[in-house]
Formats: structure tokens, sequence, C-alpha cells
């Protein structure tokens, strides 16, 4: 292949990729690029249809089956490099050639997935985008054993498209952490524009939903309007994202620091706890030359005495629709913790209101659909509530999550936990990007009582906790 042959197929390849870049950022046609680009994919015997965003990659390969084993493992071959360009070694005219059809195919794909899609959506809609986001999958490799997107902190649990665009092939650079997260966004931002009861009155629709923290949300606020199919297809979504978090949370609590031991409680001399390295060191001077031997006249003994009196934890959340992030996970972690021995949890949510959930602890999605966002907020009805549980100050935890914009006579009631000796632990966001809002005032004020506001990743709170509770 001549320079000048090579030249001209990295014009027309670079062609198709500044009218992908023109059309994700404008929806609108320029008529230079798409000219351009009609004349390329012509020229490569490929369908105009391929430059079409409003036909689907399923409509696509319905028209042309040949299409469908060069989407499959497109990006996800040994010699594909992340923009979709090969960089198998040769020269030949045929490589420039397939470089150019490679572009086109996945700016078909790149097309349909990230344009942006404005105006109200439809059912039909948000399941021709899952379709179309399978196929990136199966472009990218991906095995096809999770959806297009999992749940916010759950790994890459979730369920995408089926059919066609699920299965893969090819080594892969796999979908990864980096996508997933993505195209989780992007659905939930597609469902946030429609009528969420049609799709769940679809089983077919609501199964294909990849449950995140934004859907919840949604499916939470909405679950008073939700009955028969919708009801139970919401249901399950809420299932399927606790069980993914409450995973995840749990390796969280089994791989957190526990806390020190307790040295106050003499070791109990029983061989499975012997110093060994210290027994030795402190016996060297029993060292005898001449028999070559250490005689031990004292035995160490290794400290592992742990909490016999059961700490009790008190879990205060706050209902409001700005805290439902923090709200599920702490819920689901309550519940983890209320699973241990010698743990006696309880729980209460809040807004203008308090109610205990305590009955329910253990089981944090029954939890979830009792609880109901939005309204006021209160602290000191909450209060009342949890005062009368602590009985043992000083082998209690408050773990109190809100974003404190609340009546400010609830920190008098902070102080007065604190003085009487109850280890109070202000939870103003967990979550996996630690972003939230705390009001400044409460802020500022439990800072200087000592116990400053917990904000960030929930591990946080899980190593805060597991230190009390060792």
């Amino acid at each position: 292949m001549t320079a000048l042959d090579a030249k001209a197929h990295e014009n027309r390849r670079q062609a198709l990729y500044w009218r992908l870049l023109a059309r994700l950022f404008d929806p609108e046609e320029h008529a230079s690029l798409e000219a351009v680009s009609v004349a390329v994919v012509d020229a490569l015997g490929l369908p105009a249809a391929l430059l079409d965003p409003s036909v689907s990659v399923d409509a696509l390969v319905q028209r042309f089956p040949e299409l469908a084993a060069d989407f499959d493992g497109l990006l996800s071959s040994a010699e594909a490099t992340a923009d979709g360009v090969p960089s198998a070694p040769g020269s030949g005219a045929e490589d420039g050639r397939e470089q150019v059809r490679r572009a086109a195919l996945v700016s078909k794909l790149l097309l349909n997935v990230f344009a942006a899609k404005p105006g109200n959506v439809t059912a039909a809609q948000l399941s021709e985008w899952q379709r179309d986001a399978g196929w990136l999958r199966r472009a990218l490799g991906d095995d096809g054993g999770a959806g297009a997107c999992g749940a916010p902190g759950a790994g890459d649990a979730g369920a995408g498209a089926t059919g066609p665009g699920t299965g893969g092939t090819g080594r892969g650079v796999g979908t990864g952490n980096g996508l997933r997260p993505v195209l989780a966004e992007i659905e939930g931002d597609l469902v946030r524009r429609m009528q969420l009861r049609e799709v769940l009155s679809d089983n077919r629709l609501a199964r294909r939903l990849s449950p995140s923290m934004s859907l919840i949300e949604q499916l939470l606020r909405d679950k008073a309007n939700l009955s028969g199919v919708a009801l139970a297809n919401a249901k399950a979504l809420i299932r399927r994202f606790v069980d993914e978090v409450a995973e995840v949370l749990r390796t969280q609590v089994r791989q957190s620091s526990a806390g020190t031991i307790d040295r106050s409680v003499p070791p109990k001399r029983v061989y499975r706890n012997l110093d060994l390295e210290r027994t030795i060191w402190k016996n060297l001077t029993n060292w005898s030359p001449e028999d070559e031997r250490l005689y031990v006249d004292r035995l160490f003994y290794k400290h592992t005495a742990k909490r016999t009196t059961p700490a009790k934890m008190i879990v205060v959340v706050d209902q409001s629709g700005s805290m439902v992030d923090s709200m599920v996970n702490c819920t689901i972690l309550a519940s983890i913790f209320a699973g241990l021995p010698k743990v006696d949890v309880h729980l209460v949510a809040y807004d203008t209101r308090a109610l205990d959930l305590t009955p329910w602890v253990h089981d944090p999605f029954e939890v979830l659909l009792r609880t109901t966002l939005g309204g006021g907020t209160d602290g000191t009805a909450a209060m009342a509530l949890a005062r009368p549980k602590v009985t043992d100050p000083r082998n209690t935890v408050v773990v109190w999550i809100s974003d404190f914009y609340d009546n400010r006579a609830l920190m008098t009631d902070f102080e007065s936990l604190h003085r009487s000796g109850v280890k109070l632990i202000p939870v103003g966001s967990v979550n996996s990007s630690g972003q939230g809002m705390v009001d400044g005032w409460f802020r500022d004020r439990l800072k200087s009582l000592g116990t400053p506001v917990i904000s960030g990743h929930i591990r946080k709170l899980v190593v805060e906790l597991k230190t009390f509770l060792a």
C-alpha cells in the first residue's frame, strides 16, 4: 500500500470519528460530515442504516445478518486498541480498509449507546437502548454473566440486555469497573424520564432493569402507588439491590480492623494462646551452654479476651429524600451487625415523626418497604424513641444518620448522650462517592464535642463500629 493510499484510509477513518463526536455532542446532522460518512460507508459495501442512530443494532442485524459476526468481539480481539482500531502488523491495502470498516462499526455502537435521547422516553426506547448496550458489551467480549451495568458498590452484578445483545466471545478488554457505572448512569437517566410503572408492569422489561441507587429511590418513593405485577417487580428489584449491597458490606465487615485487645483481662493459660517468641526471649537467661538447652521457668500467653457483655447499637436514620443513599447503606449495615453475636441492634427512622423498626432490623428489605422518603425533619422525635433504649451508656453506641438540617434543640440531646458515656457516631454521608451536604452549625458543634461527623466511604463507619464492639 502506497503512502497515498494509507493517507486516504486514515482520512476516511478520521471522518467517521469526527462525525461520531459531532453527533454525540449535537444530535443535529452536520451536512458535510454526513455526506463524507455516507460515501465512506457506501465504498465499504456497508448499509447506509449503519449511520442512522434511530436504527437499533438489533434491527440492523436482522436486516443484514452477516453483520452479527462483525459486531461480535469487535473491541475485544487481541489486535484491537482502545479506540477500536486494529494494530495488527502488515501494511497491505486490506489492513487500511479493515481499519475504516472497524471504525464504522465502532461508531455505530458508541453512537447508539452514548448519544443523548432528549425528551420523554418510552418503554420501547428503554428496551432498545438496553439491547444496544448489550451489543456493546458483546463487542467488548463480555461473557454475558452480568447486565449492562451493576448496582453501585455491588460490584458487577446486575441484569442487562438479553438475546443477541448478551453473551460474547474473545479474550476481550471487558467492561470492567469503568464502563458499567457509566451505563448504569445512562440507564438511570432513561428510567427517570419514562413512566416507571409502565416498565414494572412488563415482566420482560422489569427483569432487564439494573438495580441502582437512583432506581431504588424511585421505587421507594412510588411504592404506595404500585400494585399487582408492578409491585411484585418493584419488590424483586429492591431485594436484588439489597442482597448485592449486603454481600459487599459483609466483606468489608469481615476485612476491617476489629479494634484493640482488652488487656485488663488476664490471658487464658491454654496452649493455643502461648506466646512462643516472648517466652523464649524472657527465658534466655536460663540458657545452658553445657547442655545446649533453654530451661523455661515461666510461660507467657497472648491476650485474646473479647467483650462478654452484649453491646447495644442504636441506629437512627433520617428518611428524608436527601439521605436515601446513606439510609439504604446503613440500614443494610445495621442488619449485618444484628447478625453478629453479642450485639443488640435497634433501628429508628424519622422525619417529623419517628418509627421503631427494630422488629425488622434483621431484614433490610422489609425496613426499606416501611420507610417513607421525603417530608420534614425533626430529630427530637427520634431521640424520644432512642433515649429509653440506652440502659448501659458505656456499653452503647448511637449511630445518627442525617444531613443535620434539623431542629437545633437536638444538639442538647447529643451533648447529654455524650456526657452519659454513650459512644455517639454522627453520620452525614456514607456512600461510594463520599459526597454529601451537612449543616455547618451541627458539624462545628459536633466536632467541638469530640464526635465529628463521618462523611465518606462506608468503610469508615464499619471501622468505627468494629472498634467499639471489639
